[in-house]
């Protein structure tokens, strides 16, 4: 080696502190951890939120039309999904589906729940039937592997058979 030259210090490379695909904090950020931005307005609305809210009421009653907005969206939240009540027949087999669609179709028609609703239920029936087909697959396929093996066993226990090939 030369003189005044020095080797490189073992260790990290300036610029890339960290192993490629290995973060500097593998636990990541806490959970509820608030960002700074938040925290700073909720301070600064700490004491003025009921202030707040009685202004935003009292220019909705007025006819102020974002006010009236945020103010029901506070009293009635978007509803995002219902229960549905509707009778759908028992379905034991790919026969019963024809039924169990015109349940669907009917209440669509009636107006007792929704094309939505309509659809996820049909998808829900669709499901069935392939769970069903599965499963019948499933008991035809074994019903057929143990008739093979009957047969087989049978002609095992026959002995060798003297058969020509022409």
């Amino acid at each position: 080696m030369a003189d005044g030259v020095l080797p490189k210090p073992p260790g990290r490379v300036r610029g890339r502190p960290f192993e490629r695909g290995r973060s500097g904090n593998p636990a990541g950020r806490r959970a509820g951890s608030l960002n700074k931005t938040t925290e700073a307005a909720a301070a600064l609305l700490a004491g003025e939120s009921e202030a707040l809210t009685r202004r935003a009421v009292e220019l909705a009653l007025v006819g102020d039309p974002t006010a009236m907005r945020l103010c029901l969206e506070r009293i009635l939240p978007a509803c995002r999904e219902r229960a549905v009540k509707f009778a759908l027949p028992p379905i034991e087999s790919a026969a019963d589906i024809a039924a169990a669609m015109k349940a669907v179709t009917s209440a669509l028609v009636n107006g007792a729940i929704t094309p939505g609703e309509a659809a996820t239920i049909a998808a829900v029936v669709d499901t069935f039937v392939r769970a069903i087909e599965t499963s019948d697959f499933d008991r035809r396929l074994q019903l057929m592997e143990d008739d093979f093996a009957s047969r087989a066993k049978a002609e095992a226990s026959a002995g060798p058979r003297m058969g020509f090939n022409f």
